[in-house]
């Protein structure tokens, strides 16, 4: 029987749609849903130009290329154009640019992401006859956050052989007694200004490699703003090294105030003694002393003799060992009044077969604690090569302070950690103590067991 020539016509088409519908399916085939998930971070397969290159007509962008897409957004560490810092302030390097630092450069540097890439140029331009540090932090995830923990170093030149020279060192902030993690540390050949950059680690390490021997000067910075370079209020400390082949350098990176520290509170400790606290912390080289401080008792002004000056670590510990030695004391004299002790050898248990014995030794260590535990012990040597500074300092008088008297305290000259000196006085009020409440009465009325009530 012949088929209609319209049912015919709509068969046909049907069937396209299907056809079409198949060759898109195959055309358009993915990955089988399922399977392990990724969990390698991304890698870098190269660079250009490649590490140890001389390029004197080097033109465009400096490319480093992953061997899969990364994320547009990373920065965990570090910055473009030169040291690292997570700040967000005017300057502040961010996104991708953050993981790369290009130095030496005047200005800011172009740093852009092309999916599987991130190609670096200055913004100047490339100058001839200089040596370039391009370093790629480590922090870079993946689309699927798999982190790359290695980053990469590559240094090339515009002109001149490449060196060797080498200044390595450790950045600590002096007041706050500990390292300078992800310092921004920047060396600048003399009399150039324009600086290498890299970052400090978590332990306040640094080690800039294969620089040109001279003289620089080298930068610690507590960078606060994240824009790699000293701004006021940020924490630093420099120095000028002369490099052969090798420099070590060590930078205490303080505050550098230029007014003189503050007197900004006074509050007491007990009947004799008040805790001064400043604005800033003193120069522990100079202190604070017996000369520099007096004591006045208002409102007649008459003077009450000090009889010591101590910085608050330092009283507390005299606090510490004090108690230390009254407990002690208090120990001693309750073994004393005990009865006679026992002197009866006892004999020791019979551990149960099997069981583990009573003072097994403890399992080692593992390595990241043992590294830790090194790295620990070594900024414990370096900040003991100089005295803590403080910002608190208990004074005690000869005499008790009487209670609901004020007093005016006078300090003279005192010095910060960048020399600034200044004067300054406060009152202290000393505060009368509250009466202790009655006790209450007790009951003595007893009852007796089962007595009915009234």
């Amino acid at each position: 029987m012949a088929i209609p020539a319209r049912r015919a016509g709509r068969q046909a088409q049907v069937a396209g749609l299907l056809l079409a519908a198949v060759l898109g399916a195959c055309a358009n085939m993915a990955a089988p849903p399922g399977g392990p998930p990724d969990s390698t971070p991304p890698h870098i397969i190269f660079v250009r130009p490649e590490s140890g290159a001389v390029v004197p007509t080097l033109k465009g962008d400096a490319v480093v290329q992953f061997d899969e897409v990364i994320d547009e957004m990373a920065g965990g560490g570090g910055g473009g154009g030169g040291g690292g810092g997570g700040g967000s302030g005017p300057g502040a390097v961010t996104g991708i640019g953050r993981q790369v630092v290009l130095s030496p450069v005047a200005g800011a540097v172009d740093v852009s992401w092309h999916r599987s890439a991130i190609h670096v140029r200055p913004t100047e331009g490339w100058k001839p006859d200089r040596v370039y540090r391009l370093e790629i932090l480590g922090g870079i995830p993946d689309l699927r956050r798999n982190v790359m923990k290695q980053g990469a170093i590559v240094i090339f030149s515009t002109g001149p052989a490449l060196p060797h020279a080498q200044i390595a060192g450790t950045a600590l902030l002096w007041a706050d007694q500990r390292a300078l993690a992800r310092g921004v540390i920047r060396a600048a050949p003399l009399p150039d200004t324009v600086a290498y950059v890299t970052l400090a680690d978590s332990a306040g390490a640094f080690a800039l490699r294969d620089v040109p021997p001279g003289r620089y000067r080298v930068w610690a910075i507590q960078d606060q703003n994240g824009n790699r370079r000293l701004d006021a209020r940020e924490a630093f400390d420099s120095t000028t090294v002369a490099v052969d082949s090798s420099a070590s350098v060590l930078l205490w990176a303080f505050v550098h105030d230029t007014v003189g520290p503050r007197l900004r509170s006074a509050e007491v400790v007990d009947s004799f003694a008040c805790r001064l606290t400043f604005a800033q912390p003193l120069d522990p080289h100079r202190g604070l002393d017996t000369a520099a401080v007096h004591l006045y008792s208002l409102p007649d002004t008459a003077p009450v003799p000090i009889s010591g000056v101590w910085s608050g670590t330092q009283y507390d510990s005299m606090q510490t060992r004090a108690r230390a030695v009254a407990d002690s004391l208090r120990r001693a004299a309750a073994r004393d009044t005990t009865g006679k002790r026992d002197t009866t050898a006892r004999k020791p248990i019979a551990a149960a077969p099997g069981a583990p014995a009573p003072h097994a030794a403890a399992a080692p260590p593992a390595p990241s604690d043992t590294a830790r535990a090194r790295t620990d012990s070594l900024l414990r040597r370096l900040l003991r090569q100089r005295p803590v500074p403080s910002d608190r300092f208990v004074v005690r008088a000869a005499q008790p302070l009487a209670p609901g008297r004020r007093y005016l305290i006078r300090v003279h000259g005192v010095t910060n950690l960048s020399g600034a000196a200044a004067s300054g006085q406060i009152i202290l009020a000393i505060p009368v103590p509250k009466p202790s409440p009655p006790a209450a009465s007790r009951d003595t009325t007893r009852r007796k067991t089962g007595a009915k009530r009234p």
